[in-house]
């Protein structure tokens, strides 16, 4: 007995599920004609089934192989996305001037880089370290798509009672292990997160979701004030020696 064929969902969320491309890559895919379903053109908000044959052109491949992902050492100060509040975007600092000079990649800098090229995930102004920068959906939905378990590494320092030293004999053991499990944000119960001590007046954060701003008010449920915070590693790909403020190429070997 054959399974029936699922509802029909948008072509653009179908070729998404599979692992080939943002939902906004698969429109401009289907508006350059590199799209098939069922041997004929695709049109922009066509709906398929899981009986429809769909055929993505190589030229579309090729389009990818071309993009590129960026690591950024953000400084504080820099908004991750659109400018706010007369603060400029991150993506003002990726010019020739700021790439790193130790960066093993033998891209260079081109106008055609910068076209589409975004954040995938946030760090917020008042936090540094490293920030992904990808003209590739396949990444942006590996780093923050619904289904993401992607670990997101910070290193942060904390203040406890107006305490800024020896923090870590303060402050209570119980407290810590809510923020291992235990709190909510915005009505939803967070998911597991690995906290420790790194030192008496900072912790190490790994989290596998990233609501806006969530260490900070993490640490403000449990009396603790955030007074520094760097984002060290995204999966396994780590912000390592790159200098604040510079930039280097994602290179072919690594995978996040």
């Amino acid at each position: 007995m054959k399974t029936p064929p699922l509802e029909p969902i948008r072509l653009n969320k179908r070729l998404a599920e599979m692992g080939l491309c943002s939902r906004r890559e698969a429109d401009a895919w289907i508006e350059n004609g590199w799209v098939m379903v069922n041997g004929q053109p695709a049109t922009m908000g066509v709906k398929v089934t899981s009986a429809d044959n769909v055929v993505v052109d190589r030229r579309a491949h090729g389009h990818q192989e071309s993009q590129v992902t960026i690591l950024l050492h953000k400084p504080m100060g820099y908004v991750s996305g659109q400018a706010e509040d007369g603060h400029e975007p991150a993506i003002t600092l990726i010019h020739g001037r700021s790439h790193w000079r130790e960066d093993i990649s033998k891209n260079r800098i081109q106008p055609s880089q910068l076209r589409g090229l975004a954040p995938a995930g946030r760090l917020d102004i008042d936090s540094v370290g490293l920030l992904v920068l990808t003209q590739d959906g396949r990444v942006a939905r590996q780093l923050i798509g619904e289904d993401s378990e992607i670990e997101k590494e910070y290193l942060v320092r904390v203040t406890y009672q107006d305490h800024a030293t020896d923090v870590q004999n303060l402050f209570p053991k119980e407290q810590l292990m809510r923020l291992r499990h235990g709190l909510s944000l915005d009505g939803k119960a967070l998911k597991v997160a690995q906290v420790e001590w790194q030192n008496p007046e900072q912790l190490r954060f790994v989290l596998k979701e990233g609501k806006k701003r969530q260490i900070r008010r993490m640490c403000e449920l449990v009396g603790l004030r955030v007074v520094g915070l760097k984002r060290v590693r995204i999966g396994r790909v780590a912000l390592g020696n790159l200098p604040v403020g510079q930039w280097r190429y994602l290179s072919a070997h690594e995978k996040f």
